[in-house]
């Protein structure tokens, strides 16, 4: 058997002799090569396009439905690398630029109408939608939107500013491995030694695990090294050094011997690969983007899942491989790239168009109207435009169209139309990027309330026992604001000048993208640093679900001498009606020490108040949230068993 994959050709294990189909961002068969394909691929793409989608049209009920991206990372790579080593070991050689005009025929005519399409139709809806167009096309055309969202601090995780073409980061980070990897594997190919080849690419893949693992800080925002090419490039390594591990297996007999890779193919292959699509599944499901866990190893592990299903999958009639074949799956795997490229932005435009007034009902509504959009448009750039192209070429694609129209009157109208509508997509596109405003109204608010806890004084002290101004104990007092600290999101800090004017000296600890499993470490280094008052707030959870488990985390850290206050969520998500029934029915078992601040229901018919996200205040909604948390402080002085110590009280001690 020859010990070089990178001089023969590939194992027979690997391929079967079928019509090849359009991946999902990848790439169109190397051109020396005859067709091929892989089994079992489209039904590895349609689960991860399927559960990219639903994580997004249908927030809540796919959590872990972010992990598509990193399934086609790892086909990406396995795909990439398995046809600059067929069209070596073929040709003798990698026709560079051929490599990459396929890479940019494949990608750029989808993205291009894309852009104009989706540009034009926000600059008739304004608003929002427009907010950061120019550099988001910037990034579309030079693929680099991962680098230059990162650079602009845009958070793929927040909620107040959904960016049009925010899911174009994850082309970047793939286009940039186009570009880079088949020089690199050129390089590597000068190794002699095949392990040492495949524990290079291995090492690739470690460190940028290793380092997303490392920069990945809990609590925080963790779009940095969830866009970052560095530190999410793992899945394509993996795919890469499958595509070195199975064409070294080459040709391989199943049916007969006994050595050890035969045997670990032969039995144990199949339903290891069975077990990693279950995984995939139950991942999808299971792992949350604000869990720790998830940058930390959880993803290495989805991409080591897909690979194992891959090895699985194109096995010489394996099951597995048939069953992810079936028809719809093909289909949908067929037509992922046009599905990813067009939902995101689709959403966010209905979104943008229909008002939503946080019923779960129109949530389902839009979802379903975006996903019938989606749809729609993949299937006509698929058909229209993205296959021409990849047959014909750009040009041969322009000289069939001149052909066509000049078949008789009808076709040249069709054509000077479309050649209009094009022309004046791009006229929009170009208006829409002047337009663009520089914030949402969402980041207005909150950059006012972030500038305005930068510059409000130092709480006020306390009023002196010696002073000739005396009042009688109040047997109920209730909390002011040098008694009150509040750990918050976005939300909150919008809302921070009105409590600071409502509450002054209220201590406000408030961060955009804040979820509430963060709140037990929080009020414990408050704990830990003699910064707890005698009354904790807590308005937390409009970023994603909470569990009891934090809130009685909560509550014993704080102790049995200070009350706590939680806030209500206002959010057109699909997971607030549980977070504020969870939040409800905790304070309903702990009625002597916890209350509720409903700003769900205090600015209920003011929506109008809101930004355009329906989620944070302005100054007038802002007041509306102080006024809440001012009913729950009377609530709690006249009912909870926690007291706020008078300041003309010297018996009273202050709650520790």
């Amino acid at each position: 058997m020859p010990a070089d994959p990178l001089a023969h050709p590939m194992p027979h294990l690997t391929v079967q002799p079928t019509v090849t189909v359009a991946p999902a961002a990848q790439p169109a068969p190397a051109a020396p090569s005859a067709t091929r394909r892989y089994a079992g691929l489209d039904g590895l793409r349609a689960i991860a396009v399927v559960t990219v989608l639903v994580y997004h049209l249908f927030p809540g009920v796919l959590p872990g439905g972010f992990i598509g991206v990193d399934i086609f990372f790892v086909i990406s790579g396995f795909l990439i690398t398995s046809l600059l080593l067929r069209e070596r070991s073929e040709t003798g050689r990698v026709d560079l630029r051929g490599f990459w005009t396929r890479r940019v025929r494949r990608l750029v005519p989808a993205i291009a109408a894309l852009v104009v399409v989706c540009s034009a139709i926000a600059l008739a809806i304004g608003g929002d939608v427009l907010v950061g167009i120019p550099r988001q096309i910037l990034g579309a055309s030079t693929f680099s939107a991962n680098w230059l969202s990162i650079a602009a601090d845009s958070s793929y995780f927040a909620q107040g500013a959904p960016e049009l073409f925010r899911n174009l980061w994850s082309l970047a980070v793939e286009e940039q491995f186009y570009l880079v990897w088949p020089l690199a594997l050129l390089a590597i190919a000068l190794i002699r030694h095949w392990g040492a080849r495949l524990a290079i690419v291995l090492a690739i893949a470690a460190a940028s695990a290793i380092e997303m693992a490392l920069l990945t800080s809990p609590g925080s925002d963790p779009t940095r090294v969830y866009f970052g090419s560095d530190t999410h490039s793992f899945g394509l390594a993996l795919g890469a050094a499958l595509a070195l591990l199975i064409a070294r297996l080459r040709p391989l007999d199943l049916d007969a011997g006994e050595t050890a890779a035969q045997v670990f193919v032969r039995r144990w292959l199949p339903p290891l690969g069975v077990a990693a699509v279950f995984a995939l599944v139950v991942a999808a499901y299971g792992m949350h983007d604000e869990a720790a866990f998830t940058f930390r190893g959880g993803l290495l592990l989805v991409s080591l899942a897909t690979a194992v299903a891959i090895g699985a999958a194109v096995l010489p009639g394996s099951g597995l491989g048939r069953l992810l074949d079936a028809a719809p799956l093909r289909w949908v795997g067929a037509r992922s790239y046009g599905l990813y490229l067009w939902h995101w932005p689709v959403f966010v435009l209905v979104c943008a168009a229909i008002p939503d007034e946080n019923d779960p009902q129109t949530a389902v509504v839009v979802g379903l109207g975006a996903l019938a959009c989606s749809v729609a448009a993949a299937l006509l750039s698929y058909r229209y435009l993205e296959q021409p192209i990849r047959r014909h070429g750009f040009r041969g694609a322009l000289r069939r169209l001149r052909m066509r129209s000049r078949q008789s009157r009808a076709a040249r109208i069709w054509t000077w139309a479309g050649a209009a509508v094009s022309a004046g997509l791009v006229a929009a596109t170009v208006a829409a990027m002047l337009a663009a405003p520089a914030a949402t109204g969402a980041e207005r608010f909150i950059q006012q309330g972030a500038a305005s806890l930068k510059s409000s004084p130092a709480p006020a002290p306390a009023p002196s026992s010696s002073s000739t101004l005396r009042t009688p104990p109040d047997p109920h007092p209730v909390a002011q604001g040098r008694d009150i600290v509040a750990f918050g999101d976005s939300v909150m800090l919008a809302s921070a000048p009105a409590l600071q004017e409502g509450f002054p000296g209220i201590g406000i600890d408030a961060v955009v993208s804040r979820q509430m499993h963060t709140a037990p470490e929080l009020v414990a280094a408050a704990a830990h640093a003699d910064a707890l008052r005698p009354v904790v707030v807590i308005g937390l959870g409009t970023n994603g679900s909470i569990s009891e488990d934090s809130l009685d985390r909560v509550l014993e850290t704080i102790g049995p001498r200070r009350g706590l206050v939680l806030v209500t969520v206002q959010a057109p998500r699909s997971w607030t009606p549980g977070v504020n029934s969870t939040l409800e029915a905790f304070a309903a078992k702990h009625p002597d020490r916890v209350v509720i601040a409903d700003w769900r229901g205090a600015i209920a018919g003011h929506l109008d108040l809101l930004a355009d996200d329906q989620i944070h205040p302005g100054a007038r909604g802002g007041k509306i949230y102080a006024d809440a948390l001012h009913r729950a402080l009377l609530q709690l002085a006249e009912h909870s068993t926690v007291r706020v110590a008078n300041p003309w009280d010297q018996a009273a001690p202050r709650p520790q």
